[in-house]
């Protein structure tokens, strides 16, 4: 008998090989299976006649094959399948491309689905490889249709019949994390209609009342986590740390803080001296200068009699941050240090010698920082860099260096205020909200894509004046098949290369490339060793190039408003104006709307606020944004009133079982969400 724990080999038709594929996608047993939930859904359950469907828009008809399909061998690689449908109103010209077998599937005089992208005009009505399938079947069309993340060797009919199989065996025996009287109490369906209408929806309120459930289920167990790791602060107490004259460090500064930025320094070196352990947020949008402030609190603290360290997510972050800080620092007296993957085994042993002799007063560098050779004499503070990039885990791993370490974590993520204190629960939120005084705000344009000719002419006269450029392209994805990202970028710079910017060095960079190359690629381009860098969103953050003024988004309708705001943020950080250009083909109206937000203001937290607003709650027959490494169903930003209410049920139940004695399940639960994280609530 299968459990959750049975390998996906269980189900029929997973050999060795697809299990290969699916752990690709973390997928190794059947709870893997049936939890790998849909990214966004289709509607496939209408069906139209052919005369109603309308050009650019996909649908689904029920048509009969009028004639036999037809083959052609256009070129070696390439075939082509014909096939005329008529229903009632007309006439359907359907082409698939190198599907051979479906000239012996497809037969004359019988009635098949079609779902796809329509074209051509009133008297003659075409589609392109669009699904098909036989009347009745109901796996791709005719229902509502759940679209999934997917990898190579992996389609979506293989894994929508796999999931089916996993329910099957596994929906009896599915553990229900909420307790009854939770569950009850805020109208939620239990989890067996959950997992069967989340995939397998019957109507839209059914997937709305599943996915209702499913992302209280995960705010709920996410608000426990974050209350027990709260309890646990606060039971620590702490030496006050040694009050510092900062008039020194303020006075080394060739400018003045903002008072934004005065004020975040102030609330932290307040926590510092209160007693208790800091665990403070400081967020800010791009440039707004939180850096600056965390060398303030590890002036403070080095100053203080302890020690300071620095985590950054990549290598070139973490030299950007040395090179910065580093003189600054060791200008006043704090010795500092830089610690990567990249540093050599004898400057390790080095830079861990004097650590952990307390010579070193702030050491800034990567996750090398966790290594096991790396010691403190006392660490009192632990910073780190653009903080969703690590978890609870990885942070608390350096502070397990120190004796209860005050903490700062940075981010550059805009989320509306309200929503960052509901969602940072652990911790305290500062909010840098002023730019510095003189910083050219970036001038954004949003353009179709007939404008490009124009736009490459920009970016050679940008190059010829001795700037920089970026090109982002979002990796696009079919219904049925992966995108892949590596094919796509390296395409487009191959034909910027030989057809546009033949003249320029034209550098790529996406995400499957290894860290390293990688990271050379960016420190190249940050050296002024390529004039344009063509990159997925690999690019949002982790690179400080001031040279850069241009940013050209292709497809920008592909992107949420703070992701597009990020990639701007990689633009506009040295004394030159610069420019983002987001290029979108899409007419319909709210894209028009989002992509004007980011015309008129430069203000990351307003555009959360607009993207929060535009999208609204319950929009998910389309692309979604998550708001959180982890969350599978559950939108942060849409999702707000489902948060408070999961979090009200969190607290009271922690207020009659503190250690969650009465419900294991759900204590099990939260522990097995934020390992999934990377945490650990051990």
């Amino acid at each position: 008998m299968a459990d959750l724990d049975t390998s996906v080999q269980y189900i029929h038709g997973i050999g060795p090989a697809r299990a290969k594929s699916l752990a690709k996608l973390g997928i190794s047993t059947l709870g893997d299976l049936i939890s790998w939930f849909p990214r966004r859904y289709e509607d496939r359950s209408a069906v139209r006649r052919i005369a109603d469907l309308e050009a650019g828009e996909s649908a689904c008809v029920e048509a009969m094959v009028a004639a036999p399909p037809t083959l052609s061998h256009i070129r070696k690689g390439m075939d082509l399948i014909k096939v005329r449908a008529v229903d009632e109103s007309g006439v359907l010209d359907v082409t698939f491309f190198n599907q051979t077998w479906l000239k012996d599937s497809l037969r004359q005089g019988e009635t098949y689905l079609f779902y796809g992208r329509a074209e051509g005009n009133l008297l003659r009505k075409q589609m392109a490889s669009p699904v098909v399938e036989p009347v009745g079947r109901r796996e791709q069309t005719g229902r509502i249709v759940p679209i999934y993340p997917l990898t190579a060797g992996v389609s979506q009919l293989m894994l929508s019949r796999s999931i089916r199989q996993g329910l099957d065996a596994c929906t009896s025996i599915l553990p229900d994390a909420l307790p009854d009287d939770v569950r009850q109490s805020h109208q939620l369906c239990r989890i067996g209609f959950a997992y069967e209408n989340i995939h397998f929806p019957a109507s839209p309120e059914a997937l709305e009342l599943a996915r209702r459930r499913l992302a209280f289920e995960e705010l709920f167990l996410f608000s426990l986590g974050l209350a027990r790791l709260r309890s646990r602060r606060e039971v620590a107490e702490v030496a006050p740390c040694r009050d510092v004259d900062m008039a020194p460090f303020y006075a080394a500064l060739p400018f003045t803080l903002t008072d934004a930025q005065r004020r975040c320094v102030d609330e932290a070196l307040s926590d510092m001296r209160s007693g208790r352990p800091m665990n403070r947020l400081c967020q800010g949008d791009v440039g707004s200068g939180k850096t600056m402030v965390a060398a303030a609190c590890a002036y403070f603290m080095v100053k203080g009699g302890r020690q300071a360290a620095l985590m950054a997510p990549t290598e070139i972050l973490a030299q950007q941050h040395y090179e910065n800080l580093a003189p600054l620092l060791e200008g006043l007296g704090v010795r500092c240090a830089l610690l990567t993957g990249s540093t050599s085994a004898k400057i390790k042993r080095s830079v861990g010698a004097q650590l952990a002799a307390g010579e070193i007063g702030f050491v800034i560098g990567t996750h090398a920082l966790l290594s096991q050779g790396v010691e403190f004499s006392d660490l009192g503070l632990v910073v780190t860099d653009e903080q969703h990039r690590f978890g609870v885990a990885q942070r608390a791993s350096l502070a397990a260096k120190g004796t209860h370490p005050h903490t700062l974590v940075m981010s550059a993520t805009p989320i509306p205020r309200t929503l960052a204190l509901i969602l940072y629960g652990d911790l305290d939120v500062s909010v840098i909200d002023q730019l510095p005084p003189g910083r050219k705000a970036v001038e954004t344009f949003s353009v179709p894509g007939s404008y490009r000719p124009r736009i490459y002419a920009f970016l050679h006269k940008q190059v010829d004046e001795g700037r920089q450029a970026y090109i982002v392209c979002p990796m696009v994805e079919e219904a049925d098949q992966p995108g892949d990202e590596r094919k796509a970028v390296t395409a487009y710079a191959q034909k910027l290369r030989q057809e546009v910017f033949p003249d320029l060095r034209v550098a790529v960079v996406h995400g499957k490339m290894k860290p390293r190359e990688k990271e050379a690629v960016m420190a190249a381009f940050s050296a002024g060793e390529a004039d344009i860098l063509v990159s997925t969103t690999v690019i949002e953050v982790g690179v400080d190039v001031p040279n850069a003024s241009v940013m050209v988004v292709e497809n920008a309708d592909r992107f949420g408003l703070s992701q597009l705001h990020q990639l701007r943020g990689r633009v506009g950080r040295g004394s030159h104006q610069s420019y983002c250009i987001l290029i979108s083909d899409n007419k319909h109206e709210e894209t028009r709307q989002r992509l004007k937000v980011m015309t008129k203001t430069n203000d990351g937290f307003r555009i959360a606020e607009e993207d929060l607003r535009l999208r609204g709650p319950g929009d998910f027959f389309g692309q979604r944004q998550h708001g959180l490494p982890g969350l599978k169903v559950a939108d942060l930003g849409c999702d707000t009133q489902l948060l408070r209410q999961a979090q009200a049920a969190a607290e009271e139940l922690l207020s009659r079982d503190p250690t969650l004695s009465t419900c294991p399940a759900t204590a099990e639960q939260v522990t097995r969400l934020f390992t999934q994280k990377g945490d650990s609530l051990n």
